[in-house]
C-alpha cells in the first residue's frame, strides 16, 4: 500500500493550536492556550478539541475558561458524512437552549470564515461529566452505567426520555427553525428525512458495491409507509445516551447535533432505542447478558407520553427505519476501513455492516420480541 493511504486525521495539532490562538486574539485580549487535547475518539463526526484559554480582562484581572472546539473532520481523512454543516450544529444548540431548560452547553463562537482554521468551527464552553462508553459499549460491562443499581439506570433513562420530550416541543413551524427544513423531495418532513437517506445511501455506495438487504429496507418503508406520520418538530437526530453527558445519572450536555432537521417525533424516540439495541445484540451475540431491561419500548412509549401527552405511534416502522439508517453508517465506515487497510470488503456485501442480522430479522418479523 502506499503512503497516499488516507488517515483518520492529517490536521497537525500544533499548528491548530497556533492558529487557533491567533484567532481568539480577536475575541479576547492577549488569549494563551494551556490544555489542549483531541479524544481518542475523532475522526468520525466533527472533530473535538478541548482547551483551556486564559487572559486578562478590561480591568486587568487575569480570567480564563475551558472551551470545547468543533470543526468539520479533515477531508482527508475520508469523513463519514459527504457535508458538516457547523453553523447548522450551532444554530440547532443555540435554538434548543433559547427554547427549552434541556442541557445544552453554551454557544460561545461561530467561525464561518474558513481561513482562520482551514474550515468553518465554532466554540462551545466545556461541561463536565461522564457519557456511557461506545468502547467498550456500555452493555458489555465494566463501566459506571452498567454497574450503577437499577433505579439509578432507570433514573438516566427517564430523565434522557424527558430531554427528548422538550426538544420535540419546538415544532417545524417555528420561524427560527425553518433552517433545519431537509432539503430533499417531499410533500412531508419524513419523505424529506427518508428520501435524504436514500441519497446518503448513493453517496456511499457510488464506487458501485451496493446492499442489497439495505434496498429490501429501503422497500419495505415504502410499502408499510405509516398513515399517520405524526407532528412535525425539531428532531436532535442522532438522539442516544452516547452522545448525553452525565452526573448522578442526571443529563447536563446533550451533544452532537450534526444530524439535526424537521421530522416526526418518532425519529428520534426510535433512534434512541435502537442504538441501545445495538450494543445490547452485540453483547448477547459474545454471550453476555447486557442491559436487557434497559430501553424497553414500551417503558420508553410510557415515559415519552407522560412527559409530553403524546403517544408514539408506528415505532416498528421507525425502529427498522433508525435500523437502516445506522446499516448505512456502517456501509460507510466499513468503506473507510478499508481505504485504511483496516479491512477488506466481505463477499456478501450486506456483511458489511455488523448488524445484518438484527435488520434481516426485522424484515422477516421475527426481532419484534426482542423489544
Amino acid at each position: 500500500m502506499s503512503d497516499d493511504r488516507p488517515r483518520t486525521s492529517t490536521r497537525d495539532h500544533q499548528v491548530l493550536r497556533e492558529q487557533l490562538t491567533q484567532w481568539l486574539s480577536g475575541h479576547l485580549p492577549s488569549p494563551t492556550i494551556t490544555e489542549f487535547n483531541a479524544p481518542a475518539t475523532n475522526g468520525m463526526s466533527s472533530e473535538t478539541i478541548l482547551f483551556d484559554a486564559h487572559w486578562t480582562d478590561e480591568n486587568g484581572t487575569p480570567a480564563s475558561s475551558r472551551f470545547v472546539l468543533r470543526l468539520p473532520p479533515d477531508p482527508n481523512s475520508e469523513p463519514v458524512f459527504a457535508v458538516y454543516d457547523m453553523p447548522r450544529q450551532f444554530n440547532a444548540m443555540r435554538l434548543v437552549a433559547a427554547r427549552t431548560d434541556v442541557a445544552i452547553p453554551r454557544t460561545v463562537w461561530l467561525e464561518t470564515d474558513a481561513s482562520a482554521l482551514g474550515a468553518p468551527f465554532f466554540v462551545m464552553e466545556r461541561v463536565d461529566g461522564v457519557v456511557p462508553p461506545d468502547v467498550m459499549p456500555y452493555p458489555f460491562g465494566d463501566n459506571w452505567f452498567f454497574d450503577a443499581t437499577a433505579s439509578d439506570q432507570a433514573m438516566l433513562q427517564r430523565l434522557s426520555i424527558e430531554a427528548l420530550a422538550k426538544i420535540h416541543t419546538i415544532s417545524a413551524s417555528d420561524p427560527d427553525a425553518a433552517f433545519l427544513r431537509i432539503d430533499a423531495p417531499g410533500d412531508t418532513a419524513l419523505q424529506r428525512h427518508v428520501n435524504d437517506q436514500r441519497a446518503f445511501y448513493e453517496w456511499v455506495a457510488a464506487d458501485g458495491v451496493r446492499s442489497p438487504l439495505i434496498e429490501q429496507a429501503f422497500a419495505w418503508l415504502d410499502q408499510h409507509w405509516p398513515t399517520d406520520e405524526g407532528d412535525t418538530v425539531v428532531s436532535w437526530g442522532d438522539a442516544r445516551i452516547g452522545n448525553m453527558m452525565y452526573r448522578d445519572f442526571t443529563p447536563v450536555a446533550v451533544l452532537d447535533w450534526e444530524m439535526a432537521g424537521h421530522g416526526p417525533r418518532e425519529i428520534d424516540i426510535a433512534w434512541m432505542i435502537f442504538l441501545h439495541r445495538f450494543f445490547q445484540d452485540l453483547a448477547e451475540q459474545f454471550g453476555m447478558p447486557g442491559l436487557p431491561e434497559f430501553m424497553r419500548v414500551a417503558d420508553v412509549v410510557a415515559t415519552y407520553e407522560t412527559a409530553s401527552g403524546y403517544a408514539p405511534k408506528s415505532l416498528q416502522w421507525f425502529v427498522l427505519y433508525a435500523a437502516l439508517r445506522h446499516a448505512i453508517v456502517m456501509f460507510r465506515i466499513t468503506r473507510r476501513q478499508i481505504l485504511f487497510g483496516e479491512a477488506e470488503m466481505p463477499e456478501n456485501p450486506d456483511h458489511a455492516f455488523i448488524h445484518h442480522p438484527t435488520l434481516t430479522a426485522m424484515l422477516d418479523g421475527t426481532y419484534w420480541a426482542k423489544l
